[in-house]
């Protein structure tokens, strides 16, 4: 259990419910305890039991979330933020309301992914199936009449052929795929290594980036509606993609451009973090004193705008691949059809 990956979900409902029974006047143990006793799932009392251990014990609430090591590095600075600032009823909604947004965004992902796989699959299920089964048919037709298919057909018959005589090999390497792939799904410590390769190699390019820096903005309004200052605010927020060595040097460039006396919004922009337009908000935001809030609403923004993007790419992907297929389809029936219609006129 250790080991396990809490979902965003868990950790948002989590934070949630401690926050609104801290807002009652109970204390984190009393708050734990009373969870506990609700509790349904079998891996959540557990969780919360090692939670209640920690906090009988004497540990505060951020101290026992690091602990029992259930937690991520984030949450848990954060609850330790809260409680040194006094804020952590408000920095725990924050919490909240960060990781339903991180849920959203995994969703949206997922299916950005698995739906166009799935539609990727059937295309090539449809068309393997046209050259390995359908053409031979055809095949023997046009040698009934003594006569050959086109060149491209010959050329697809071929290859149905070759991929008959090898289809041991491809099933075999087909399986090592998915045995690989479900261990990387299952296995949290392969699971994370692929995502750091990822990240490290596209974490600061396309959508990738943005979604990056949607976290990071995320995460900079909750450490700085918590009291971080601001370079422990950039410092805790990069953590979140430290992976990426594209976007480790745009948080080493807004570092250095704030010891060099730049505002926030300025370093934030001129490090390529921010827009234009975004650093202009929070410029507003830092004269008004209201960075913080400035900060809240242009990560609201950054996610419609990375939700809007990936539903974007689903919607050009679909009908990218129906077209596809109806093409290839197409091409492949008339390399035999019309040869086919040519010899039955000729023979009426």
């Amino acid at each position: 259990m250790g080991s396990k990956q809490l979902s965003n979900m868990y950790l948002s409902t989590l934070c949630l419910e401690i926050s609104m029974l801290m807002h009652s006047g109970f204390t984190a143990g009393i708050c734990i305890h009373m969870m506990l006793e609700d509790e349904p799932d079998k891996d959540g009392k557990v969780i919360l039991k090692a939670l209640y251990n920690k906090l009988d014990a004497g540990d505060t609430l951020g101290e026992a979330m690091r602990s029992v090591k259930y937690f991520p590095n984030y949450m848990v600075s954060m609850v330790e933020v809260g409680e040194k600032t006094g804020n952590l009823t408000e920095t725990l909604k924050a919490l909240s309301k960060h990781y339903e947004r991180q849920e959203r965004l995994t969703v949206s992902i997922k299916n950005a992914t698995l739906y166009p796989a799935v539609l990727l699959g059937m295309m090539i299920a449809v068309v393997m199936i046209l050259i390995v089964q359908v053409l031979p048919i055809f095949n023997d037709v046009f040698a009934r009449m003594g006569t050959q298919m086109s060149p491209l057909a010959e050329q697809l018959l071929n290859f149905g052929s070759w991929f008959r005589a090898a289809s041991v090999v491809i099933t075999i390497i087909a399986v090592a795929i998915f045995v690989v792939a479900f261990l990387i799904w299952a296995i949290p410590a392969l699971r994370q290594g692929v995502v750091r390769g990822l990240k490290n190699r596209w974490g600061g390019s396309w959508v990738f980036g943005r979604v990056a820096t949607y976290q990071f903005i995320s995460s900079m309004s909750i450490a700085l509606s918590s009291g971080l200052s601001i370079e422990e605010s950039i410092e805790l927020s990069a953590s979140l993609n430290k992976e990426s060595k594209v976007l480790n040097r745009k948080y080493t460039k807004c570092t250095s451009l704030l010891r060099d006396g730049s505002k926030l919004a300025d370093a934030l922009r001129g490090s390529g973090i921010l827009s234009a337009r975004d650093s202009r908000m929070l410029s507003i935001g830092d004269q008004s004193g209201l960075a913080d809030t400035a900060m809240t609403e242009i990560a609201r923004r950054s996610d419609d705008n990375v939700q809007d993007e990936i539903s974007s790419i689903v919607g050009k992907i679909e009908p990218s691949l129906v077209i596809a297929t109806s093409v290839i389809v197409g091409i492949i029936l008339l390399s035999v059809m019309l040869p086919l219609v040519g010899i039955m006129t000729s023979i009426g």
